[in-house]
């Protein structure tokens, strides 16, 4: 179980705006729990309905193909949640959600979430905000699989996490280095393809390792040439 001093949801985004009154009378609801790095937390069709906040660490979502192949859809750091989707309609979840460090997440059930949407307008605002963004990003993904070849979905992948990361004159800063074979799932491809184009992005200057952390030297010359391929 977390500690005391891990069981607050002030940090949650879509309860951004509420007051420590409010925020106490979710948190008594929760249920609480840490997992370790690799331990699943939610299981492709199961039946569970809970929706899940993350307190603290952060949370892979896969699935894998017929052949055990791996397809990784996103990391999900604390501050957001997961699970929302069972939630909401009553279906079976959609993936396999996996903890990729220490994680302690608080859960609801599904009919006390709902009621704390009723209740709150501004939360269930901000949760149709975030699952429009999911959307966008699906859309987005579904196309570059469509029209991109592989070494081009890498790049686009590249700036998506780029665009994630820390920015600032230009430059981005990808924490942590993020694992070819990752990229691979998540872009359908091999994991040599991936080394190879982080290669060759370093040839051209565009990305160095330092330590952990992976530098995009110009984010504007990144995003023209994903542009360029998509023939935006």
């Amino acid at each position: 179980m977390g500690g005391q001093e891990d069981r607050s949801l002030a940090e949650i985004a879509i309860f951004g705006g509420l007051t420590e009154r409010e925020l106490h009378a979710i948190e008594a609801r929760c249920r609480w729990r840490s997992y370790a790095p690799h331990e699943q937390i939610i299981d492709f069709e199961d039946d569970s309905k809970d929706v899940f906040f993350i307190v603290s660490g952060a949370v892979r979502v896969v699935n894998y193909s017929v052949s055990g192949r791996e397809v990784s859809f996103d990391d999900i750091q604390a501050g957001s949640i997961f699970g929302e989707l069972a939630a909401l309609d009553g279906e079976r979840r959609s993936a396999n959600v996996v903890a990729i460090a220490p994680t302690t997440v608080a859960s609801l059930s599904p009919t006390t979430f709902r009621e704390v949407l009723a209740a709150h307008p501004d939360v269930a605002l901000r949760l149709m905000q975030r699952l429009a963004r999911i959307i966008r990003i699906s859309v987005e993904r579904i196309m570059d699989l469509s029209t991109l070849g592989a070494n081009n979905r890498v790049y686009a992948e590249i700036l998506r996490l780029a665009k994630g990361g820390e920015r600032e004159n230009g430059r981005a800063r990808i924490s942590p280095v993020p694992i070819h074979g990752e990229i691979a799932s998540r872009v359908s491809t091999t994991r040599e393809t991936v080394a190879r184009v982080m290669s060759d992005l370093a040839r051209k200057g565009l990305v160095r390792r330092e330590g952990a952390v992976l530098e995009i030297s110009d984010l504007d010359m990144l995003q023209d040439m994903v542009e360029d391929f998509r023939g935006d």
